[in-house]
């Protein structure tokens, strides 16, 4: 498969600059690296973005993850390798990923409170930011038909 275009975030320089930026604020926001990585993936997973998908998975290797919470990952309901805070950020990430599939409230108020359980405010932030910059980078990976093995902004 090539790609149909370039990417638009390497066409349109500032584009590149600002999604840089979102990433570094997000990555200073107090949550830890394996779990921003996790969403990354999972987000991913669930847009089938298979360049953001070898992307995270790199980075969640480099930040310790290891490969028995890498395969069950797309179960991870059912698996017993995450914590609590880690199940949350995994919930709110595909709530947010899926606004348009709910047909009730996308983020209803008990998923909300759990999510304030565990992260305070600096930390909510960035974990919204990491699923929105996710969804950000699938949106436009995917129409353009971004490679997995050589993407154009790696």
């Amino acid at each position: 498969m090539q790609p149909r275009m370039q990417n638009p975030a390497m066409i349109l320089p500032d584009a590149m600059t600002g999604i840089q930026h979102l990433l570094k604020a997000t990555n200073s926001g107090g949550v830890p690296k394996r779990t921003l990585e996790l969403i990354g993936l999972r987000v991913s997973q669930l847009n089938g973005c298979a360049p953001c998908l070898v992307g995270h998975l790199r980075e969640a290797r480099n930040a310790g993850e290891t490969d028995e919470r890498l395969v069950t990952l797309a179960a991870w309901r059912e698996a017993p390798f995450f914590t609590d805070a880690e199940r949350v950020a995994l919930e709110l990430a595909e709530a947010v990923t899926r606004l348009a599939d709910r047909s009730d409230e996308a983020v209803p108020d008990e998923l909300w409170a759990e999510v304030t359980e565990h992260y305070d405010e600096q930390q909510i932030s960035a974990v919204l930011l990491m699923i929105g910059t996710l969804n950000l980078f699938n949106r436009i990976n995917v129409p353009i038909r971004e490679r997995a093995d050589r993407p154009s902004w790696g």
